[in-house]
Order: structure tokens, then sequence, then C-alpha cells
């Protein structure tokens, strides 16, 4: 996020309606509401991402990373009324880890920076995502699939199967 030159914030992302700010701000704003309904640990909130987007995200990474540094609070366990329970590591591992890797490529491809990502994490993704890409579009959260050579690499099949378009 540091490499997005100021007046690129605004810049519409592959996220249908949202623009490169947006997409920060869904990461700011959703991951401290999902640690509440989850009985975990409140996050602060930082600097207002329509003033700082960049400031946003730094704070919410440094107090992520805070909790994954600190032994017990990440041995602590949560328990998300939709997605169960984990420990607060995994959570993190399982939910915000993945919501981020995504939308660093929209980021990147909304503000014309590279956009591959790290091809292991991508082939871990995948494996996770596509048996339940038909449950994924029905939540709402991912639009539907989006087909793809059968030979496309594995970056491509994991936008594809989380709906975005190359």
């Amino acid at each position: 996020m540091a490499a997005v030159p100021a007046n690129d914030w605004e810049q519409p992302s592959p996220c249908a309606g949202w623009t490169a700010r947006d997409v920060v701000r869904h990461l700011v704003e959703w991951f401290p509401e999902f640690l509440t309904a989850a009985g975990g640990p409140m996050l602060t909130p930082g600097p207002n991402v329509d003033n700082d987007p960049l400031g946003a995200w730094r704070h919410l990474d440094a107090q992520v990373q805070a909790l994954l540094d600190n032994p017990s609070a990440s041995a602590a366990t949560v328990s998300h009324p939709r997605a169960g329970e984990h420990r607060l590591d995994t959570a993190i591992d399982m939910f915000f880890r993945g919501d981020v890797f995504l939308h660093t490529w929209d980021l990147s491809r909304a503000t014309g920076q590279d956009e591959h990502l790290d091809e292991a994490m991508a082939a871990e993704m995948l494996a996770g995502m596509e048996p339940i890409a038909e449950q994924l579009a029905a939540s709402g959260q991912y639009s539907p699939r989006v087909e793809v050579d059968p030979d496309a690499s594995v970056q491509e099949r994991l936008l594809a199967v989380s709906g975005r378009h190359r």
C-alpha cells in the first residue's frame, strides 16, 4: 500500500463499485468488527481512511501484528457466530490474511502496480476455495466464478474462483 500514489486512491478497483480507497476501508473496518463479534480483543480505531488510507492500514496492521506477537493473545480462543470457534492466530490466518492477500491484487490492479501474487500462497488459497466456490458466490461476498482456460496459472485460477476478472 505504501507504493500507492496519493492521487490513485480514487482509481476504480476490480471490486465492483469500489475505489482503491474503498478496498482499504473494507480491510480496516471488517476485521475489527469480526473480532468484536467473536469476543476477541477490541482494536482501537486509527486514522480515517478518507484522510489517510495508508495510515489507517498501518494502524490496523500494527495492531494485528501485536496480537500475533503476544503468545497469550494469539492462543486465545475466539468464537464468531458465523465462523465458529478458533484460536485467534488461526482466525487471523484463515480470514484476515486471505482477504488481505486477494485485495492486494485489487489494489495493485487499481493503481497500476505489479499484480503478481505469491504463488505458494495463491496455491494454498486456491486449494481451500475451489471446493467451496459455489458457497462463496452464494454468500454475496464473492462474485461467481469466472471461467478460465484449464492451463491457466495458479494466480489466474485463484482470481477466477474468487470472481475476479483478469
